[in-house]
């Protein structure tokens, strides 16, 4: 029911938008122009098959003149969302993407998490929280994995830091069960992933984390995270910056069927760790 009650919201925020450029005379075409967006995406907006950034609201009521509306009600949404205000669009862009491409430096993207090793991640940035509320962030994270099965799902392709492997998460049994979920994926050909192993050293997003996506009908997008902070961008000089990072980090990696011993090992030594504490 919260799903639907949110994407009634979202409908709404796209029905008013394209109520109001209408009533200010203005093409998709035009109202693309004011905003330095193409047409596509302002179609996007106004049938909330693609979710608005705050900074775009407030744009976008620069544009109409409409005091503050589309950014006060924006905000309203993105708290009802159970994802945090900078990642819910993002999260939202997941489930239309035809191809995302992950990176991470530290720990396993959200996508491929397990329940535990997502708990375990929850409990170390909220350690004093209820276990309802754990829980219910476990349940969010998990149903964004759903996007990888279905015969629907996107092209998924990530690049690990050999540090991801590395970092004990939740202890060894948890990390154990993380990696041969990861390998099962490889082996069921839903995903594919990468190593970069710490002795390929620098790289230009060390410490960093990626994603990037591309759509059927609409310009690719790249998401950046930092602490308690996101960035969506959209820019196309911007979105082709992160692009060829990513490119470079994935030229520096381990192949593909080269990573995936690399990981079961991982996992195996895991659970020879687990099996003598």
């Amino acid at each position: 029911m919260a799903n639907a009650a949110q994407q009634i919201g979202w409908e709404f925020w796209g029905s008013e938008l394209r109520r109001r450029r209408e009533e200010a005379g203005l093409t998709q075409e035009e109202m693309g122009q004011r905003l330095f967006m193409d047409r596509t995406l302002i179609s996007r907006l106004e049938s909330a098959e693609r979710r608005p950034r705050l900074d775009t609201a407030i744009q976008i009521d620069e544009a109409l003149h409409t005091d503050g509306f589309f950014e006060r009600l924006l905000r309203k949404l993105l708290e009802a969302s159970p994802y945090a205000d900078y990642f819910a669009a993002a999260a939202e862009l997941e489930r239309l993407a035809t191809k995302i491409y992950d990176f991470e430096s530290m720990i396993v993207p959200g996508l491929l998490q397990t329940a535990a090793y997502a708990r375990a991640l929850m409990l170390a940035g909220n350690p004093l929280a209820a276990d309802g509320h754990i829980e219910g962030k476990v349940r969010t994270r998990l149903d964004r994995a759903a996007v990888l099965q279905g015969s629907a799902r996107p092209a998924y392709w990530a690049v690990l830091h050999e540090a991801v492997l590395r970092v004990p998460v939740g202890g060894p049994c948890v990390m154990a069960e993380q990696l041969e979920h990861i390998a099962r994926l490889v082996h069921e050909r839903k995903i594919l992933v990468q190593v970069l192993p710490f002795k390929a050293g620098a790289f230009s997003i060390i410490g960093k984390m990626v994603t990037l996506m591309e759509f059927e009908d609409a310009p690719p997008t790249a998401y950046t995270e930092g602490a308690y902070s996101g960035n969506l961008l959209d820019d196309p000089a911007a979105v082709r910056r992160v692009r060829e990072s990513y490119d470079f980090v994935r030229a520096m990696a381990l192949a593909p069927e080269a990573s995936l011993p690399l990981i079961v090992s991982t996992a195996e030594d895991y659970r020879r760790c687990a099996s003598t504490t």
